[in-house]
């Protein structure tokens, strides 16, 4: 279990993708900030967040090998 099933803090939510998109403007971009140094929860759950999206940046950067490519284009059945 990840530890974030009951979410105590009721700013992660509403701030978190947002910040980690880098799409706030300066005003709330400090604002995050300030409450990420300030909640142990939420600089939990952002470390998670970030780790995560890495994680899915890495997964998804490694091509397929031409072997499976070429399996799953025999499983393929045609329309």
């Amino acid at each position: 279990m990840s530890g974030f099933a009951f979410d105590p803090c009721d700013k992660c939510e509403q701030m978190m993708q947002p910040y980690l998109d880098r799409v706030l403007t300066d005003v709330e971009l400090a604002e995050a900030e300030s409450h990420l140094g300030g909640c142990d929860y939420c600089a939990r759950r952002y470390r998670f967040e970030e780790d995560f999206r890495r994680f899915v940046r890495q997964a998804v950067a490694v091509p397929m090998p031409p072997e499976l490519k070429e399996k799953l284009r025999a499983l393929r059945t045609p329309l």
